[in-house]
């Protein structure tokens, strides 16, 4: 990818998050022409005739038209523009579900490979996502440089062309007025993928198990504020011996910090408790059971996430057999 020609971005997974930072990084930055494009499914027609209509409560209300439209990752992936054409970004937005797919190879034919091929971006909750990107594109950029690799010069070499990737991005976003994006080591993503879990893996497995409660009544319920620390504080204690450094109180919040907040937000629901409503797959596998692989990995455990995940994957069983009895799970 040369310094003058244009940047194509392409994101896998054309929901609200991905037509968001879609639109955030569409148009030309410091000279730069990026060009950005959307793999689309059940909404293909729609945006392919239409663009998309955002509704933001920080950048108001405005109008995307994608550079390109796909309705399949394999149309997308036999795209050229009449000559040697790669993504030069593959941004994944989709939800993370390693017990249904696997990302890595469902993106595979969009994927250039080797240090100057695609760089992988994965917008996606959870820990432990990027392990199967390392595993299939060794010596691709994938956020942060592959940590399985033993070649020394290979990981300094892909180690420099990723932080240069991660800074365009950052300064993509920040020219569209996303103040808050920044330049992180890899360590600190994790920590931060970490910290989410305090809400993640506790609100949204018990709220579902509660019969649909929402997040500000849990926190106001003795009996369900004192469960959810609980799990808040197994992460808060757990990670630091993962990752081998302390949460920042001046950047993450405590677990009483987190739920004082959590009283005043009445409004919405959790996402898992949406899937669940709607008889979709949820996204247990990354928000609780890689946290507590992870950690049985270094000799640790996780008996209040353990428990959550162990109820609710046999709950997602059930509810599986008995809207189709004849399957064989």
């Amino acid at each position: 990818m040369s310094d003058s020609a244009p940047v194509h971005v392409l994101i896998v997974g054309a929901g609200a998050v991905g037509c968001f930072y879609a639109s955030k990084l569409h148009g030309i930055h410091s000279g730069r022409d990026v060009r950005v494009s959307l793999v689309c499914r059940s909404n293909y027609k729609a945006i392919a005739e239409n663009g998309v209509q955002l509704e933001t409560h920080s950048f108001g209300n405005y109008h995307f038209t994608p550079y390109r439209v796909f309705s399949s990752i394999k149309q997308a992936g036999d795209y050229t523009e009449g000559g040697a054409f790669q993504w030069d970004y593959v941004v994944v937005t989709t939800k993370a579900l390693p017990d249904i797919t696997n990302d890595a190879l469902d993106i595979a034919p969009l994927v250039t490979r080797g240090v100057d091929g695609s760089c992988i971006v994965l917008i996606q909750n959870g820990v432990g996502i990027e392990e199967v990107h390392r595993a299939e594109f060794g010596q691709n950029p994938i956020a942060k440089p592959n940590s399985l690799l033993s070649d020394s010069t290979l990981l300094g070499q892909l180690s420099s062309v990723t932080d240069k990737h991660i800074h365009q991005l950052v300064s993509w976003f920040t020219a569209n007025g996303i103040r808050d994006a920044e330049f992180a080591s890899e360590l600190s993503l994790q920590q931060t993928r970490w910290h989410k879990l305090c809400i993640n893996a506790s609100m949204n497995p018990s709220s579902v198990l509660s019969g649909g409660t929402p997040n500000a009544r849990m926190a106001l319920d003795s009996e369900l504020r004192t469960h959810l620390h609980a799990c808040m504080n197994e992460i808060f204690t757990t990670a630091p011996k993962i990752l081998g450094i302390e949460f920042d109180a001046k950047k993450h919040a405590s677990p009483d910090r987190i739920l004082k907040s959590t009283e005043r937000n009445t409004g919405g629901k959790p996402s898992m408790l949406l899937d669940w409503q709607a008889g979709r797959p949820m996204e247990l596998e990354v928000i609780l059971g890689n946290p507590i692989r992870i950690a049985r990995r270094d000799g640790l455990d996780m008996p209040r996430l353990q428990t959550l995940y162990a109820l609710l994957k046999m709950a997602q069983t059930r509810k599986a057999e008995e809207a189709n009895p004849t399957a064989k799970l």
